[in-house]
């Protein structure tokens, strides 16, 4: 199995710091803004409220343990409310952060997790965060017992379904363009399985870009994902269709995750060649562009989202 993508080059980075991961959640944004002044009373205001909402909860926690100073504020939390399962989340999804930015040792990130999930047991996010971390650290054993484990607590997980994908589309890289690859195989299970308006039916788009990120990494298909052809196959419209026409019937507008999968389609819509569908959904994302796709395998995701854009919407 390849190895995860690289750390973004200093390019790379200054492009990604032109991305909110809070995409369009104004009070994820106001509670962030007050943690990183050392106010966390509302971000316990903020999880109380999402309640069992998990996976705003999950979106919420990722989100807010990439400011800088969340252990430390999560750590004062918890100093100050011992048995708040929000704060030992908070607390231990940041240590993953920072375990994954290579500040701190995996160890005491998974000790963390496992801190957290024992005051919140029916919380898949403390096993989000560990599915986090082994994915990019772990073995495939760790990870698919992991993601057992999310499913356990939620079956229709949005993001652990995408960081199986990513992990999926890894293996067997010299396989190159194999129909019947795991991912894709995976990926059409989670959307068959899921209930009829869950997002995951966008899941096999997903499973098709991560797969291009690996093949192109491997130098096994062309960088410009719209020389490569990978979206042009059969196959590939099939899917794409399916994912473009189950969008016009049930259009998520309430998931807090939307701006990612309405990335992953209008990359895949623009890609395939299909300009007016591409424009219908760059319209949906409005301002809130995702780094992934558009940085695969190894672009500047501002311009090429910019390019994309400026092409369909016809100002380019």
């Amino acid at each position: 199995m390849p190895p995860p993508p690289p750390p973004l080059g200093r390019g790379r980075k200054r492009a990604a710091q032109a991305f909110d991961a809070a995409l369009d959640d104004v009070e994820l944004v106001t509670a962030r803004a007050a943690l990183a002044q050392g106010r966390w009373a509302g971000v316990r205001s903020l999880l109380a409220a999402t309640g069992d909402d998990w996976d705003r909860r999950g979106h919420r926690v990722t989100v807010l343990a990439l400011e800088p100073t969340a252990l430390t504020w999560a750590r004062d939390w918890l100093l100050a409310e011992p048995e708040s399962g929000c704060a030992s989340v908070l607390l231990a999804v940041a240590t993953v952060q920072r375990a994954l930015d290579g500040k701190e040792r995996p160890e005491r990130a998974r000790e963390a997790c496992r801190d957290a999930a024992a005051l919140a047991p029916a919380d898949p996010t403390p096993w989000l965060g560990l599915l986090m971390l082994e994915r990019s650290m772990g073995s495939e054993e760790d990870v698919v017992r992991l993601f057992d484990e999310v499913r356990h607590r939620y079956p229709d997980h949005h993001h652990a379904h995408h960081l199986m994908v990513a992990r999926l589309a890894e293996r067997r890289a010299d396989a190159g363009q194999d129909p019947l690859h795991e991912v894709y195989d995976f990926a059409n299970w989670a959307a068959e399985q899921a209930p009829a308006d869950s997002p995951l039916a966008i899941l096999p788009v997903v499973a098709h870009a991560e797969r291009f990120r690996v093949l192109a990494a491997a130098g096994l298909e062309p960088a410009d994902p719209v020389a490569s052809g990978h979206w042009v196959g059969r196959r590939a419209r099939q899917v794409m269709k399916a994912a473009f026409d189950w969008w016009l019937e049930w259009e998520r507008d309430d998931h807090p995750r939307r701006h990612v999968d309405l990335n992953f389609l209008a990359h895949a819509k623009f890609c395939e060649g299909r300009g007016a569908e591409a424009a219908a959904l760059f319209h949906r994302i409005g301002p809130h562009a995702t780094p992934a796709p558009w940085s695969y395998p190894d672009r500047d995701p501002h311009q090429a989202f910019r390019a994309a854009r400026d092409s369909a919407l016809g100002t380019a």
